[in-house]
């Protein structure tokens, strides 16, 4: 498995058609959830990923304060096989390219209800009540003192 971390500019075609047909096929597709998955905020994001010789198998990005809100950011978070650790750890990745990066003091993300334990394991909290997001019920979570 090898692991990628690039920001927009840096992608080539081929690694951004890839990227944004797996989140289609999971955000939209898989969910049944018609919105603009492309949403110009990945000009100004990190993204990062995790691909074997069968494809990506997980990928999120990570974007700077000021950018989604005050804090660093973590969005589109994906893995493609559910409960084999590619979640916890492109999570982690994700949050050691906020502190690299964007040297960040804080994450936050909007977390599916149902991986709240997912987040929690890896230091955030629930910070908001449950709220539906394109008909999905969400979380708003921090992950506090990454440095």
């Amino acid at each position: 498995m090898r692991l990628y971390r690039k920001r927009f500019h840096e992608l080539t075609t081929d690694e951004l058609y890839r990227i944004l047909k797996l989140r289609v096929a999971v955000f939209v597709v898989e969910q049944n959830c018609p919105y603009m998955e492309l949403d110009d905020l990945d000009r100004n994001a990190i993204h990062v990923w995790m691909e074997d010789e069968n494809g990506i198998q997980a990928y999120l990005r990570v974007m700077d304060k000021g950018v989604e809100n005050e804090h660093a950011s973590i969005g589109r978070v994906i893995a493609v096989k559910r409960r084999c650790g590619f979640g916890s750890r492109i999570l982690s990745e994700g949050i050691n390219a906020a502190k690299e990066c964007f040297l960040a003091d804080s994450i936050y993300l909007e977390a599916q209800v149902y991986a709240k334990a997912l987040y929690e394991k890896q230091g955030f909290r629930q910070i908001s009540d449950v709220f539906l997001l394109d008909g999905i019920p969400h979380i708003k979570m921090l992950r506090d003192e990454v440095l």
